[in-house]
């Protein structure tokens, strides 16, 4: 199940770099946690669905990939964004 165009759209609107900007990595990373915390609820549900935990785990990598891109080319960025999405307290 993937998000919702109306979650999609303030996810990009939120942290898009310029105006026409959808695919920048900061945009990308933001995307995948909104993924990340409705696959994490839909498992609170259904326990025994493992092949969305899988999904999830996929999620998760793809994510700390971008992450560690991001934190080799402008360290600040990553620095914001972490903040701004809350992860890694």
């Amino acid at each position: 199940m993937p998000l919702q165009q109306d979650v999609k759209q303030q996810v990009i609107n939120e942290y898009q770099v310029h105006g026409t900007d959808t695919g920048s990595t900061e945009v990308q990373i933001a995307m995948l946690t909104a993924r990340v915390k409705q696959l994490s609820e839909h498992l609170k549900t259904n326990k025994k669905d493992h092949s969305s935990r899988r999904g999830l785990l996929k999620v998760i990598g793809r994510r700390k990939r971008l992450m560690a891109y991001l934190q080799s080319k402008d360290r600040t960025k990553y620095q914001e964004l972490i903040k701004k999405l809350g992860i890694r307290g």
